[in-house]
């Protein structure tokens, strides 16, 4: 069999595998669709949660580094190691002392990486001129309005944009699951998917 056939018979094998799950897929779309839309109604109390799950995270990765490069003192690299690993934990303590300050520099950090993005999508659209660059320059001019909006509201932008962002991307991720699950319903369950 060659890898022509290979890749499209093991996706019809997937597809025929994941079609009894299919409502699961919907209900679980539909769970991060609510989500999202709680995430919205209390962004302010969702980017405080965010930022604390994050330190948390962080705390949680710096205490399993450090235990690693313990591990493995006798490394060459365990300075650096150790050294990342207890920035880490600083940062995850910092996180969740200080959660408003964190909310702000967060922002900060989202708005610079939005109009950097946008300038070099927008830009690279224009040198390229690939077919339709008008869509990626306009998406990257609407980066730059976003991330040049979020630096001239600082600092109560960042009591809620986390916490918005967060929502729509669960609404958008929820409905592409419940799209998924939708389409694997009216695929035929006789496995004829993956003997194409």
């Amino acid at each position: 069999m060659s890898s022509k056939n290979s890749l499209p018979a093991s996706i019809g094998a997937d597809i025929d595998a994941s079609h009894d799950s299919w409502g699961w897929f919907v209900a679980l779309g539909i769970a991060l669709i609510i989500l999202g839309f709680v995430c919205i109604a209390g962004e302010v109390t969702a980017t405080l949660i965010t930022v604390l799950a994050l330190g948390w995270l962080l705390i949680l990765g710096s205490i399993l580094a450090l235990i690693q490069a313990f591990r493995v003192r006798n490394w060459s690299g365990f300075f650096l190691y150790f050294l990342s690993g207890l920035l880490r934990g600083v940062t995850g303590y910092l996180l969740i002392r200080y959660p408003f300050t964190a909310e702000v520099s967060l922002t900060l950090v989202l708005a610079s990486f939005f109009i950097v993005g946008g300038i070099f999508r927008t830009v690279g659209a224009g040198t390229l001129r690939f077919p339709r660059w008008g869509w990626a320059a306009l998406s990257g001019l609407v980066s730059v309005a976003l991330g040049v909006m979020l630096l001239m509201q600082l600092p109560v932008v960042s009591l809620w944009f986390i916490g918005l962002a967060i929502g729509i991307e669960f609404i958008f991720d929820g409905v592409s699951v419940v799209t998924l699950g939708s389409a694997l319903r009216t695929v035929p369950s006789d496995g004829s998917l993956a003997k194409a």
